[in-house]
C-alpha cells in the first residue's frame, strides 16, 4: 500500500462516500471543479470588485498570458478592455443563480402536482397529466424563444420560462414514484388510522420520492445552464449591463478570427460545468444503486 493510499484507506470505513469520490478520479476532479465554481460565485464577485464592467481601452482585444495588465488579464480582455476573467466570475454568479433558481422551481412545483396526480385518482389528476403533455409538445427551447419573445427578456422571465420548459421531468417522475408507493403497506396503515390523503402525501410518501427528483435535479442543472446559455447567446437573456456565460460568447462571436479568446473562455467555462455535472450526477447514480456500486467497490479493491 502506498504512502497516499493509507490515510484514505483508513478513513473509508467512516467516510465510504469520500472513499468511492477519490478512487474515482474524474468524478473527484470534476467534485473539485464544481466546489471551486462555488467559491468563486459565493466569493469571486467581492474579490474582483467592479472590474468586470471597468472599461480599459488601452487593454482593448489584450491576448491572454501577456500580464501587461495585472493578474485580473492574465485570460486577456474583451473589445472593451474589460478583464475576461473578472467577466467570467461575475458571469458565472449569474449563470448559476438562474440555473439554480429555474432547477428548483421546476423540481417543487414538478413534485408537487406529481405528488397530487400520482395519489388522487380524481379529474385534476388528469388534467395535471395533460398539462405536462401540452408542455412537452412543444420543443423546449422553441417554447422559450416563444414567451421570452412575447414577455420580454428578463432574468425573472427567464428562471419561469426555464422551469417551466423542465416541469414535465420531475412531475412524471414523481407521479411514477408515487403510484407504486401509494400501494406499500405503510401508505394502507396510515389510511386506516384515519390520515388525511394531504398528510399521507406530504408527510408519508414525499420524503421517498425526494432522493429521486434531487438526484434527476442535478442531472437537469447541465441541461439548464446549457438552455440558458442558448438563450443569451441568442438576445433573449438578461440584458446588458448584466450578463451570463452565453451572453460573453455572443458578444465575442464577431471575433472569432482576431479575438478567439472572448468567445473561447467562457464557452469553456459552460463545458466544464456541464461535463462536471454529468460525471459527478453519473456517479452518484452508480453509488446509490445497490446493483452497480460493486464497480466502485471493485475499483476501491484493486487500488490497495
Amino acid at each position: 500500500m502506498t504512502l497516499l493510499s493509507a490515510p484514505v484507506a483508513a478513513i473509508s470505513p467512516r467516510m465510504p462516500l469520500l472513499s468511492y469520490l477519490w478512487r474515482d478520479k474524474m468524478a473527484f476532479a470534476s467534485a473539485l471543479f464544481l466546489v471551486l465554481l462555488l467559491l468563486l460565485v459565493l466569493f469571486g464577485p467581492l474579490l474582483v470588485g467592479d472590474a468586470a464592467a471597468r472599461l480599459g481601452l488601452r487593454q482593448r482585444n489584450l491576448a491572454p498570458f501577456t500580464f501587461n495588465g495585472g493578474f485580473l488579464y492574465v485570460l486577456g480582455a474583451d473589445t472593451l478592455g474589460r478583464p475576461i476573467l473578472a467577466r467570467l466570475i461575475v458571469g458565472a454568479q449569474n449563470t448559476i443563480f438562474i440555473a439554480a433558481a429555474a432547477v428548483f422551481s421546476s423540481m417543487l412545483v414538478g413534485g408537487a402536482l406529481g405528488l397530487v396526480a400520482g395519489y388522487s385518482e380524481r379529474w385534476y389528476s388528469h388534467v395535471i397529466q395533460r398539462f405536462a403533455d401540452v408542455i412537452m409538445s412543444f420543443p423546449s427551447l422553441l417554447l422559450a424563444l416563444i414567451v421570452l419573445y412575447t414577455l420580454g427578456p428578463s432574468m425573472t422571465n427567464l428562471v419561469i420560462v426555464l422551469a417551466i420548459t423542465r416541469l414535465p421531468i420531475y412531475l412524471r417522475t414523481a407521479r411514477a414514484e408515487v403510484l407504486e408507493l401509494r400501494e406499500r403497506m405503510f401508505v394502507s396503515a396510515a389510511r386506516s388510522m384515519g390520515a388525511s390523503p394531504m398528510r399521507i402525501v406530504f408527510r408519508h410518501i414525499a420524503p421517498l420520492v425526494l432522493p429521486t427528483l434531487v438526484t434527476i435535479s442535478a442531472i437537469d442543472f447541465a441541461t439548464v445552464i446549457l438552455a440558458e446559455s442558448a438563450l443569451s447567446f441568442l438576445g433573449l437573456g438578461i440584458q446588458p449591463p448584466d450578463f451570463t456565460w452565453g451572453a460573453m460568447v455572443a458578444n465575442g462571436r464577431g471575433y472569432l478570427q482576431t479575438a478567439w479568446w472572448i468567445a473561447f473562455w467562457p464557452g469553456l467555462a459552460i463545458m466544464l460545468t456541464t461535463l462536471s455535472l454529468n460525471i459527478l450526477s453519473n456517479w452518484a447514480r452508480t453509488v446509490a444503486d445497490p446493483q452497480q456500486r460493486w464497480r466502485l467497490q471493485a475499483l476501491r479493491k484493486a487500488a490497495r
